[in-house]
């Protein structure tokens, strides 16, 4: 039996699921690992990321069966090389909201919206600052490219990557010449020894072939995979959350919830204004999409689930902790609509669209709120997801379409919950598939799958529809009404409540 491998390197785990030639997943290995904060940056050290690659690799059963894989990370962020492929400077993550001056300065000069998070922002913010290292720069790439061409000698992206790291002319499949020239023309940069278009990675599209594993790529594995497996091109967790979820095809979308969460929308037409709140990338075909990113999403709640936990091991339980989180879930069901006037804001880093460069976590109440568990826990979940509504009211007020959200990620495991609350907060149905806790390696090893098997001319669309995804099973959940009034309450309140949060950065 051949498979398919899709690796992923997410902001909590490296990942590696194998599917088989039904595309249903049949083995998989991860590892732990996370980012730190050094020196201002949020970062992780390059030397973890062959640790944790091995380690997951490492619990992939028939390895020697694997016909085809792909790479995914998260998305963005920047990685500067020398000609040599010596790192620059540390890695700096898409948590880094250090990037604002650049952004806005791109942002007025494109008239096209530059999130802080962007590998050109972070190119360009460098320049601004003076870093010594910006002159020397001969590669800059994310961190699916960097494992993309460590193992396979073949410095490339897919372009739902690429679109983090440059606009993307859709028409073309290729970075926006235009904004390449407007870029090269500013002042700070003419005086460089180099053009961008030089530094930055091809653009491929979905079914592409990206190379194949190197005898040097395979020695960097220790031998866990042969030589000679073909490469899909590497995308991020966007992209491949968007193929997880069978999302790529126009009023489709889907959510992806963690330590971040992000929704992807595919777009029928052009947006009529430019929104700081909202990024424009594509899918990994190059269709145009409308993508709200938040930084924070579980992690706060993973604390409290924590200290609850804690308290409940003082009177000699030990609760697991996978139950312990569907109870609390399942007990925000008994809470009221608008959380009974309890106010939770989730934010330990920044925030682009709420514009905080910050955060402090913080749970608000008045005397008469009606302080319970059921409605604190409801409280937490809606923080999760508040800020992502902020940005979807915007689409809805554009008037774009959804006809269904796919959700995946770890906020969508209980059933029925995650996907309730937020189907009350974006107005569209949320489905739930058998595959969504897969999640984005899932979308890689299927993006391999399509390289390896599509038939001729056939679009990526129709290969999850017809063939990835034919006959598999989920649960669709439509907007309560009640509950879709009782999140607007929450939201109104909560939008009172980031002036609080700017307070606490401020002082705190």
């Amino acid at each position: 039996m051949n498979t398919c491998l899709g690796i992923e390197l997410g902001s909590t785990r490296i990942k590696a699921v194998a599917v088989d030639e039904s595309f249903r997943p049949v083995s998989s290995g991860d590892c732990t690992w996370a980012s730190r904060y050094e020196n201002g940056i949020w970062t992780y050290p390059l030397e973890e990321v062959w640790a944790g690659l091995k380690t997951a690799l490492s619990k992939v059963e028939d390895r020697e069966s694997i016909a085809a894989m792909g790479v995914s990370a998260m998305m963005h962020g920047y990685l500067a090389f020398d000609r040599d492929w010596k790192l620059l400077t540390p890695f700096r993550t898409w948590q880094n909201t250090i990037t604002g001056p650049a952004a806005a300065g791109l942002t007025e000069l494109f008239g096209f919206n530059i999130p802080q998070r962007w590998s050109i922002a972070h190119l360009y913010q460098a320049v601004l600052n003076g870093e010594e290292h910006v002159s020397k720069i001969a590669h800059i790439t994310t961190l699916a490219g960097y494992v993309h061409y460590m193992l396979t000698g073949v410095n490339a992206v897919g372009v739902g990557e690429a679109s983090g790291m440059f606009p993307i002319d859709s028409a073309a499949l290729d970075y926006d010449a235009g904004m390449l020239a407007k870029f090269n023309g500013l002042p700070g940069i003419k005086a460089l020894p180099w053009k961008l278009e030089d530094l930055l990675p091809r653009v491929l599209t979905a079914g592409e072939r990206a190379g194949a594993l190197t005898e040097r790529g395979a020695a960097l594995l220790e031998g866990l995979l042969p030589a000679g497996i073909p490469f899909a091109p590497p995308e991020g967790d966007a992209g491949t959350g968007m193929t997880a979820t069978n999302a790529v095809s126009p009023r489709t979308g889907n959510v992806s919830a963690g330590t971040s969460i992000f929704s992807m929308v595919v777009l029928e037409r052009p947006l009529a204004k430019v929104y700081e709140e909202i990024d424009l990338v594509t899918t990994p075909a190059g269709a145009p999409v409308a993508m709200v990113h938040c930084n924070n999403c579980t992690n706060d709640t993973n604390a409290w689930v924590g200290i609850l936990g804690e308290a409940a091991r003082l009177f000699g339980a030990s609760p697991d902790t996978g139950e312990l989180y569907t109870r609390l879930y399942e007990k925000s069901l008994e809470g009221e609509a608008d959380c009974g006037g309890v106010l939770v804001c989730n934010y330990l880093a920044g925030e682009g669209v709420t514009h905080m460069d910050a955060g402090r976590p913080l749970v608000a109440r008045t005397p008469e709120t009606r302080f319970t568990l059921a409605n604190f826990f409801k409280a937490q979940l809606y923080s999760t997801m508040a800020t992502l509504k902020i940005g979807m009211d915007i689409l809805a007020g554009e008037g774009v379409a959804i006809d269904s959200l796919t959700g995946h990620g770890g906020l969508f495991k209980t059933p029925m919950v995650g996907q309730r609350y937020m189907a009350a907060a974006c107005g569209a149905p949320v489905t739930c598939m058998e595959t969504a806790g897969e999640g984005g390696p899932y979308g890689m090893a299927l993006l391999a799958a399509y390289m390896l098997r599509k038939a001729e001319n056939e679009a990526l669309g129709d290969f999850l529809k017809d063939r990835a995804f034919a006959g598999v099973s989920g649960s669709t959940v439509q907007p309560d009404t009640a509950l879709a009034e009782g999140f607007n309450t929450y939201i109104r309140r909560y939008k009172a409540l980031l002036e609080v949060e700017k307070a606490a950065v401020a002082v705190l």
